[in-house]
């Protein structure tokens, strides 16, 4: 289902949730920053996979809880894996230096990024994912600033095709 405010997404399995990160990704041309919440086990990871799957990254895609920030090459320049469950509070963001993953010259997916609120730039898409019963979640994705609209709209456009 697409919500036309914004846009809602149920995803009922796992595949569907690769699916719609492999769409993501594909349109993705570099310069984004995706922040994704939800709690433990909503498939914050899983979308990180597949949009890295798409970007053409094959090496395994792992969550950085322990080192922070994982780097992988892509099509669209270097993609930061941001994963910021570990950290306490902007203060400990800033002293760990995450925060230049965020101004940096590739795509950055940060999970847990309600975290880092007041720090992410101005342009930004948000996702955020809740469970919804057994494999199901639904998967809200908004936008701050003008230029993720774009890529909004663009994956709108590509899920009316698919539905």
């Amino acid at each position: 289902m697409v919500d036309r405010e914004g846009l809602t997404v149920i995803s009922h399995s796992l595949q569907e949730t690769l699916r719609l990160g492999g769409l993501i990704g594909e349109l993705l041309e570099g310069q984004e920053v995706i922040g994704l919440e939800g709690e433990l086990g909503t498939g914050k990871t899983t979308l990180v996979q597949a949009i890295g799957r798409a970007q053409g990254v094959t090496e395994p895609i792992t969550s950085p809880t322990f080192t922070l920030v994982n780097v992988y090459s892509g099509r669209s320049g270097n993609i930061y894996h941001v994963d910021l469950y570990r950290l306490n509070n902007t203060r400990e963001i800033l002293q760990a230096g995450i925060e230049s993953y965020f101004y940096g010259d590739g795509i950055c997916l940060i999970e847990w990024a309600e975290k880092a609120r007041g720090l992410l730039p101005p342009e930004h898409l948000h996702i955020l994912l809740q469970h919804a019963g057994g494999d199901a979640r639904t998967i809200s994705i908004g936008v701050g600033g003008e230029s993720p609209g774009f890529l909004l709209d663009r994956l709108r456009d590509k899920l009316e095709v698919l539905t």
